[in-house]
């Protein structure tokens, strides 16, 4: 494991841990985003384990998770480490967009996932969409996942259930229209609302069911049968 690095960034920067078996691949990425004005990589890991002592003990925003890696793998290194708070936030690598991993990296508290050969403007991109608090999934590309992963979703549990008896109608339609894929737009559209309407039954919708993000919130209801998979708006 590579540990901590000096900071030399000005406040308010993004701070960044890499985790990746391969240095070569760390060496790629730290070269861009150090590059960055507003990024600062401030720790690397070479595998799972070494990436949650690492994020235990070293203030991050956001780390960059490669899937699969020796002795503890990403996903369940991205479970650890989720469970200690809200940041730092996960962003997965994986080697295709329907990995089995990518996957399980949503259910685990990943923000999302990029492809690990992603050009460097995506990169960049997702690393300050998520530090802001959004996922860098789209909503057809997670329904696309989820359907072909369906068979893996457990039901939901009672405690999920009652949360899911706290939602309005209009909520519990709101988070059948985010699980089926469709947008903000698409959604007031829809429902014959205003967007900005819309954004406000999300968040509602989230902070009632405990969610983070819509990725969370299309695994729930897919979990919860509001949504079967194949199922389109």
């Amino acid at each position: 494991m590579t540990g901590p690095q000096p900071d030399h960034a000005a406040g308010g920067a993004i701070r960044i841990v890499l985790v990746d078996d391969q240095e070569l691949v760390r060496a790629g990425f730290r070269m861009v985003l150090d590059a960055q004005p507003d990024m600062r990589v401030v720790g690397e890991a070479g595998d799972g384990l070494a990436a949650v002592e690492l994020a235990r003990r070293l203030p991050a925003d956001v780390v960059i998770m490669d899937a699969r890696m020796p002795r503890l793998d990403g996903v369940e290194a991205t479970r650890r480490i989720r469970q200690h708070g809200d940041v730092p936030r996960v962003l997965m690598l994986t080697t295709f967009d329907l990995d089995e991993y990518a996957f399980a990296a949503l259910k685990a508290g990943a923000s999302g996932f990029l492809l690990k050969d992603v050009p460097p403007e995506e990169l960049l991109f997702a690393i300050r969409a998520v530090h802001s608090g959004d996922s860098v999934v789209a909503p057809s590309t997670t329904r696309r996942l989820i359907d072909q992963f369906a068979a893996l979703l457990p039901g939901g549990d009672e405690a999920g259930s009652a949360q899911l008896a706290e939602l309005t109608d209009r909520e519990r339609e709101v988070l059948t229209l985010v699980a089926q894929g469709l947008s903000n737009a698409e959604i007031a559209h829809r429902l014959f609302v205003s967007e900005a309407t819309v954004k406000t039954h999300v968040g509602r919708m989230l902070s009632k069911l405990e969610l983070r993000d819509r990725v969370q919130a299309v695994v729930y209801a897919y979990e919860h049968g509001l949504v079967r998979a194949g199922q389109r708006p």
